[in-house]
């Protein structure tokens, strides 16, 4: 397969436990002919962690795409009148920044990227990556879902948390089917049990 000629905007936000494999995945895309366009959010960009230093990330993706990284909203906004990205992939996409979507809240360089490059009406590829999936952002990620440009991926695996969220609803814990583990998830939160069976399809295929 080729990406040649595709112009592929590729934002990080600060689940820094998934920078590794991301990180990867951004070095095969420019590997397969792609153009990446890297862009990082404020923590992202700034925060030593114990998943490594900012500035060794930041040098790596600037040694991996040949490009300085958007990281001010400033630099954030031209995206969308200047038809910088014909797709946008978010990984990862933190709950923080899945709530910043979900609401209309652009006060970050990665939302703000997002928001202007849709102004195109062009996909955008969200792989979330949150231990509160089918807690606190669940009613986010359920909105997520319901803009056709908007492509929800496969949570990144975030060991344990991420995975064992899902197991909630998969294993059926306790023996109660996931429709039961989901109607009680559902008043904990305050959103329908329809909307969180969907979610849950969605996400775990």
């Amino acid at each position: 397969m080729s990406l040649k000629n595709i112009k592929i905007g590729f934002a990080l936000t600060g689940s820094f436990c998934t920078f590794e494999k991301t990180i990867e995945q951004m070095e095969n895309l420019v590997k397969l002919g792609a153009e990446v366009i890297p862009i990082m959010s404020n923590n992202s960009y700034t925060l030593d962690t114990k998943f490594g230093n900012a500035l060794e990330h930041i040098n790596k993706i600037k040694e991996i795409t040949g490009k300085e990284i958007i990281h001010t909203i400033q630099e954030a906004e031209p995206i969308g009148p200047k038809k910088i990205t014909d797709i946008m992939l978010i990984a990862p996409c933190s709950g923080n920044t899945i709530a910043k979507l979900a609401n209309g809240i652009t006060d970050t360089p990665v939302v703000m990227a997002a928001k202007s490059h849709l102004r195109n009406q062009l996909p955008l590829v969200i792989a979330i990556s949150t231990n509160d999936a089918l807690a606190g952002s669940a009613e986010n990620i359920g909105k997520m879902g319901n803009n056709p440009q908007q492509i929800l991926m496969n949570m990144l695996a975030q060991d344990p948390s991420a995975q064992q969220t899902m197991e909630q609803l998969k294993n059926a814990s306790g023996g109660a089917s996931p429709e039961q583990i989901a109607k009680q998830l559902a008043k904990q939160n305050g959103i329908s049990e329809q909307q969180l069976m969907q979610l849950y399809n969605k996400l775990k295929r």
